[in-house]
């Protein structure tokens, strides 16, 4: 069976973040594992890329364990140390891997909230990104990543998110006074 590009998209949107949703249609139509949705021309995206770019580890390992592929962008956010490291090791140019919408390493090792992980791809080159990495990691309350980032990434702290707010907007709405405190010492203004 030929999943219509109607029902990849809906696979593909569910795969954000509804894993019942994602479950079910895979049940009914387990073709739709590896299909990709175009979005537009050159921006097309999977379920696990889905799964991957908002750290949705819970739908990525269920869509892994069903025989989705590992990418370096998913291991990243996984925390898969080793096995990035193995990544970059056999393939040095993966560091400059973009998954879907064009979204680069160093945003995937944030929602891994392991410091280690942003130094093992940032060591190897992936440079590029570190404001929208900055944008998840304040999102989720992670001053630990975000202090990294401050500390090595240099991001651009007017960075904004695609609801067109900087991660000073984001930690102030959210009254995380830690984060407001560390951007404010990196040169964050209100």
């Amino acid at each position: 069976m030929h999943p219509t590009p109607e029902r990849i998209r809906e696979f593909v949107l569910a795969a954000h973040g509804d894993l019942a949703r994602v479950q079910a249609m895979l049940a009914e139509t387990p073709e739709l594992l590896n299909r990709a949705h175009e979005w537009k021309p050159g921006d097309t995206e999977t379920a696990i890329q889905a799964a991957a770019h908002v750290g949705n580890r819970e739908i990525a390992l269920y869509l892994l364990a069903r025989g989705a592929p590992l990418e370096i962008s998913t291991a990243a956010m996984l925390g898969e140390v080793e096995t990035v490291r193995e990544m970059l090791q056999r393939e040095p140019a993966l560091a400059q891997h973009k998954s879907a919408h064009g979204i680069p390493l160093l945003p995937h090792a944030a929602l891994s909230s392991q410091p280690g992980m942003l130094e093992l791809v940032f060591s190897h080159g992936a440079l590029e990104g570190s404001g929208m990495a900055l944008s998840l990691a304040v999102g989720r309350g992670d001053t630990a990543v975000a202090r990294w980032l401050l500390e090595h990434a240099r991001p651009d702290l007017g960075w904004k998110n695609f609801q067109g707010k900087t991660v000073m907007d984001m930690a102030l709405e959210a009254g995380h006074d830690e984060m407001v405190a560390l951007l404010r010492a990196f040169g964050g203004r209100s």
